[in-house]
């Protein structure tokens, strides 16, 4: 299956919601500790290698990315020096980026954007704080101040276009109406900071966390005392988990114990994937291109990109 080396060490990896063969990749230099970053934008070829359509050059490392929903051409990364940039690929590098947004005031680490309304995207940061954005204001729109460490992810939930979830270092998610002047629900998920959330595409009550206590749980909201859902089988710290857009009750995760897993929450045996394809921390995984069903993508600190079809070996040829 497709694979692709980058120069700095991935971060990141997401696949477009316009075309099945294109995704983004978020890197960054020396571990992302010190240095410059780069954003790859990859097509997949049909039977060939994976190609590049285009770089983009940043002077401190890339953490995220995430697409446009409304502009096919529109990718927006979050940035090391706090920075939140947005791409157009329809101009050559050198008209990019086409806006850059500096409120942050340190690294930013999830970017994520609104598939109900279109119109806006979020940016989680080490600064504690989670900021609101439209592509066509210059200021955030509103800065959510609650957590009180890292914000490591922010997700919008897929039916609700008012409404997300922010994951952080001090052991809380919380559940935010943009409506509301402060977060409507603290979900005490784990003992251990909360690295990354994720909203089930099929069920808008249910979200997963997971944390550097090695664990994914799933949580309905509207009964959150105790998890519906406890997943153990990575033997790190789980970097970041994604809902499948295609079977209600998959995810994917990847993790400091370099494998990417595929669980399905609702039956007994949950974990009904591993792969260990990658020979360094395992950071950034999308599940299933929404265009192509099985469909999988990874990046890691090893400076490749996967691309495989779930069931089949990601190093195949």
């Amino acid at each position: 299956m497709p694979v692709f080396k980058t120069p700095f060490n991935g971060y990141s990896v997401k696949f477009s919601p316009f075309y099945e063969n294109k995704l983004a990749v978020a890197t960054a230099q020396n571990f992302g500790i010190l240095g410059n970053g780069r954003v790859h934008i990859l097509q997949l070829n049909p039977n060939g290698p994976v190609s590049e359509l285009a770089a983009f050059d940043t002077a401190d490392g890339v953490y995220d990315v995430c697409w446009s929903e409304a502009h096919d051409s529109l990718v927006i990364a979050g940035s090391g020096d706090g920075s939140v940039k947005l791409y157009d690929l329809s101009l050559p590098p050198t008209n990019n980026p086409i806006r850059s947004f500096k409120e942050h005031t340190r690294e930013v680490h999830s970017v994520d954007y609104n598939t109900v309304r279109k119109d806006s995207f979020l940016s989680a940061s080490w600064d504690d704080t989670v900021k609101l954005w439209t592509v066509d204001r210059n200021a955030s729109v509103r800065t959510f101040k609650e957590h009180a460490y890292c914000v490591y992810s922010a997700a919008w939930n897929p039916r609700h276009a008012d409404i997300f979830a922010s994951a952080s270092g001090d052991c809380t998610t919380r559940i935010w109406d943009v409506r509301e002047p402060g977060s409507t629900m603290i979900l005490p998920a784990h003992e251990f900071e909360i690295l990354t959330c994720d909203w089930s595409k099929y069920d808008d009550c249910i979200i997963a966390t997971a944390s550097v206590d090695k664990s994914i749980k799933v949580w309905d909201v509207r009964n959150y005392r105790v998890p519906i859902s406890v997943l153990n089988g990575h033997g790190y710290a789980v970097r970041k988990v994604r809902f499948s857009p295609h079977r209600a009750s998959a995810m994917v995760s990847c993790s400091y114990d370099m494998t990417v897993c595929m669980w399905d929450y609702m039956v007994e045996d949950a974990l009904i994937g591993r792969y260990d394809h990658h020979t360094e921390f395992a950071v950034g995984v999308d599940m299933m291109s929404v265009l192509v069903e099985g469909l999988l993508a990874s990046t890691g600190w090893d400076e490749l990109v996967y691309v495989w079809q779930h069931g089949m070996d990601p190093r195949a040829s």
